[in-house]
């Protein structure tokens, strides 16, 4: 173990997503007030660190993701004094502060692009990708959302490029005007004292400069996890190029001198050596990445088990997995589990116990469930492009098209819209109860609220589960999760149960119960785990464990 273990590696990451978090003057909208007057019971749940999806200013076509100016503050959310309040009283009450920062594109409604669209010969051309037709687009690039990369502008009679949506033109990063322009935009916001960027489709920071045509591949459909091969193509010459491993490294250099040591979370895809790539050979790429295996979760003991080892395998120190349920991009994880709060409970342990970074998206911690808005009436811009695709088709081939319905209101009371506006919100809170809400679940003992509440704390309060290593154990049902996290002569056990019967097992001599949840108890010697139930330990080792 390394003698100081840098923060980040041990830290928990709290997703906001602004719009829906809560809403301060009745516009409907979340807002950066809002979150401020939230801030003591995001620390009293236990979070380490708040990730904030974007409140730069935007036209929000893409609600926050196009970026029209990456230094003022949208003012659907605020102020700067707004912002530089909110990241004061963050870090008074010792939590640290991530942004989200779109490196990949602008909105086409930035002053870049504004400049770069009106002639060849303005001096911002090559702040993005054009290419001339000659009466066809450029070549067979699509992007990430299914449609052609390029977009056809009358103004010069060419084409330029966008790998998400079409009003977000991709910055070229082969101009070092650019680098230098963006790197401007990481040091204001490090001057003010954030301590990291959650950096947005990383992967597609750089694409082929001759502009290859890719191959096909039989795939169609993406995961969250691989956009590599999908709509029946291989992303070889637009994803995943080795500059973008290198930029990792440069991104990463440029962040280091500054004293709160902040850190890179990347959003990227791929196999587990591309993801390894953007982490750095020598762990001089990005710090962390996102791994979204645990999004398409199968609710078996031997999923978990196989996911731990192999990360053990592929993410061993120095580098540190993450674990992500859920995000403003994905399908609730609740509703993914039939809304089962056991089983929410279940695996909300296993992300918190195992050896990495437990990332929560809000609204996870009381079971959140999606909303039910049909693709023809959705906001999301992709829900447009699919409006007469059916709701349940859509979910029924496993995809994702209306990301409106993650990103539904917090529910935080029974009062009007459930505390989140006075004024009518900007997606419909949806029916809800009081065992729902966030105030309704502090006073049941034994809800999902109070169970992320104690793995939360659990984690934040043991160098162990921060800090230590992990390695899985036999068990005597096919059912049951175990695994045990060590660290110097400091053992932690955990027993998690994914199956519909009891399991028991032996308790080992010397242990102390840590934590226990539904249902699972100790009785005499012997451990009892009825279904959907975890126990927690701890024991000293009595001679030292070989590893």
């Amino acid at each position: 173990m390394e003698k100081k273990m840098e923060w980040w590696k041990q830290t928990s990451i709290y997703q906001i997503y602004p719009w829906s978090f809560q809403d301060s003057d009745g516009d409907g909208i979340g807002d950066l007030k809002g979150i401020l007057g939230r801030l003591d019971q995001i620390r009293e749940l236990g979070v380490e660190t708040i990730w904030f999806s974007p409140f730069y200013r935007s036209p929000g076509e893409d609600f926050g993701y196009d970026i029209s100016d990456y230094t003022a503050i949208d003012p659907r959310f605020g102020t700067m004094e707004d912002c530089d309040k909110l990241i004061k009283e963050i870090h008074k009450r010792k939590m640290r502060v991530v942004l989200d920062m779109v490196m990949n594109h602008t909105s086409d409604k930035h002053p870049w692009f504004l400049e770069s669209r009106s002639s060849k010969e303005n001096p911002k051309r090559d702040f993005y990708i054009w290419k001339k037709g000659n009466g066809q687009k450029p070549n067979n690039w699509i992007s990430m959302v299914g449609t052609s990369g390029w977009n056809y502008d009358k103004t010069t009679d060419e084409y330029y490029y966008s790998n998400f949506l079409s009003f977000q033109p991709d910055l070229n990063y082969r101009n070092p005007k650019v680098k230098k322009a963006m790197f401007g935009v990481l040091d204001f916001w490090l001057k003010k004292g954030v301590d990291g960027f959650r950096l947005d489709i990383f992967n597609s920071i750089y694409k082929d400069e001759s502009f290859k045509n890719n191959p096909f591949s039989f795939r169609y459909f993406p995961t969250p996890d691989n956009h590599d091969e999908a709509f029946f193509q291989k992303k070889t010459y637009n994803l995943n190029l080795p500059e973008s491993f290198q930029f990792a490294k440069e991104v990463r250099k440029h962040i280091s001198k500054y004293k709160q040591n902040p850190f890179l979370i990347g959003e990227v895809s791929g196999s587990d050596k591309v993801l390894k790539s953007f982490l750095g050979e020598k762990s001089d790429g990005l710090n962390l990445v996102f791994q979204f295996e645990l999004i398409h979760f199968d609710y078996h003991a031997k999923f978990f088990k196989e996911l731990l080892e192999k990360n053990e395998k592929e993410f061993f120190a120095p580098h540190t997995p993450t674990y992500v349920l859920g995000n403003h991009d994905q399908r609730r994880y609740i509703d993914r589990l039939g809304g089962d709060i056991r089983k929410a409970k279940v695996l909300s342990a296993f992300q918190f116990l195992a050896r990495g970074i437990p990332v929560v998206y809000y609204g996870d911690e009381i079971g959140r469930k999606e909303g039910r808005i049909s693709n023809f009436l959705g906001k999301d811009p992709i829900a447009k492009m699919n409006r007469f695709v059916p709701l349940f088709l859509s979910n029924l081939l496993g995809i994702y098209i209306n990301r409106d319905n993650c990103r539904l209101p917090m529910l935080w009371d029974t009062v009007e819209n459930a505390g989140f506006s006075k004024g009518r919100p900007w997606l419909s809170v949806g029916a809800f109860k009081s065992s729902d809400t966030v105030s309704g679940q502090k006073k049941e003992e034994n809800s999902l609220w109070n169970h992320y509440k104690s793995l939360f704390h659990l984690r934040k309060g043991s160098e162990v589960l921060k800090a230590g290593s992990v390695r899985t154990k036999s068990s005597s049902f096919s059912d049951l999760l175990c695994f045990e996290r060590f660290l110097g002569d400091k053992v932690i056990t955990v027993y998690l149960n994914f199956g519909e019967t009891e399991g028991k097992e032996p308790v080992i001599k010397g242990s102390k119960l840590l934590y226990q949840f539904g249902d699972a108890m100790v009785k005499g010697e012997t451990i009892h785990l009825p279904s959907h139930s975890g126990l927690v330990f701890e024991h000293k080792l009595q001679k030292k464990m070989s590893i």
